[in-house]
């Protein structure tokens, strides 16, 4: 029986760090690439145990899970009023969901929308309460979990951390969910966990994947666990056409296995399309779906939780 990775969906209002958090836990800078800062595609990143590992240290450890779950696919959706249904399709896909809100911005229109998308879909969800750097008087500690940097901090900028946190606890209980910062929380099943970060210096990122990963491991083993045969599903991102390539469809594959040569099903406005895949290229662990297509390998099959390029007969 096969495991496959927890698909994360990161939502939130514009501009209060989707994209930069990203950068920071696969080492890029797709934000400072993207028109005007403000995500406007879906997009998809496969980040390795490995890596995960690696950031967390020995917070992980105590989990065990190493050999049980194979890393995070995280998907990427944007923040601008515009694109409401590239949120809905990116809350319908995950598994969980980590909602974004800026610490001294609070919520924000399109944080409300991200929270009834995840209220819609049932998604479980954490939040990272993002730029403590910018809390006035925050000493900088770069790559630190949150525990560690925060005892750092004087008393009075904890005190300012805190009163941003409440805040965030009161708006969260009046649209209905109980939520405790992360290390006080009692009951994981019935309470959000919030989790102060800074998506620029890596500080509090070790809790957040931690906190991901053991969610994943105590609530999510049944529906990871997928079957040799099962037949893959996923969600279309775009139709086009690429020079050297012909059709391509850009999809997250989020059940079951897809291989070269299956016969697929897509359904259009009007009709019920049915192709033949030619070759899968995937983007390699790290690389995320929106950049070069020089970064995508050819594979032979795809296990759910990837973002997959198909290309279909000439």
């Amino acid at each position: 029986m096969k495991i496959r990775s927890p698909i994360v969906s990161v939502l939130g209002h514009v501009d209060h760090g989707k994209t930069t958090l990203l950068d920071y836990i696969r080492g890029g800078a797709m934000a400072q690439n993207e028109a005007g800062g403000i995500t406007q595609h879906i997009g998809g990143t496969e980040i390795p145990m490995e890596v995960i590992e690696t950031i967390c240290g020995d917070l992980l450890k105590k989990l065990d899970i190493r050999e049980t779950m194979p890393g995070l696919f995280f998907i990427d959706t944007p923040g601008h009023e515009a694109f409401t249904t590239l949120r809905k399709r990116g809350g319908a896909l995950a598994d969980l969901a980590i909602l974004v809100v800026d610490i001294k911005e609070g919520f924000k229109p399109q944080t409300y929308e991200a929270l009834n998308i995840l209220k819609t879909f049932k998604t479980p969800f954490v939040v990272a309460a993002t730029k403590i750097d910018r809390v006035y008087g925050w000493e900088t500690h770069k790559g630190l979990s949150f525990m560690q940097t925060y005892k750092k901090q004087a008393a009075n900028v904890q005190e300012k951390l805190d009163t941003g946190i409440y805040e965030l606890l009161g708006i969260l209980h009046d649209e209905g969910f109980e939520s405790e910062r992360f290390d006080r929380v009692e009951n994981f099943a019935k309470q959000i966990c919030i989790i102060p970060i800074s998506a620029k210096t890596g500080e509090g990122i070790p809790e957040l994947l931690t906190m991901l990963m053991g969610l994943a491991q105590q609530y999510l083993k049944k529906q990871l666990q997928l079957e040799p045969d099962a037949p893959a599903k996923g969600t279309i991102l775009e139709v086009k056409e690429e020079k050297g390539l012909g059709v391509t469809v850009d999809a997250v594959i989020y059940d079951g296995i897809l291989r070269k040569n299956d016969t697929i099903l897509l359904t259009s406005l009007d009709k019920v399309i049915t192709t033949k895949i030619r070759s899968l290229l995937k983007p390699r662990p790290l690389e995320e779906m929106r950049d070069s297509k020089k970064r995508f390998q050819k594979v032979d099959e795809v296990v759910a939780a990837a973002g997959i390029k198909i290309v279909a007969p000439k």
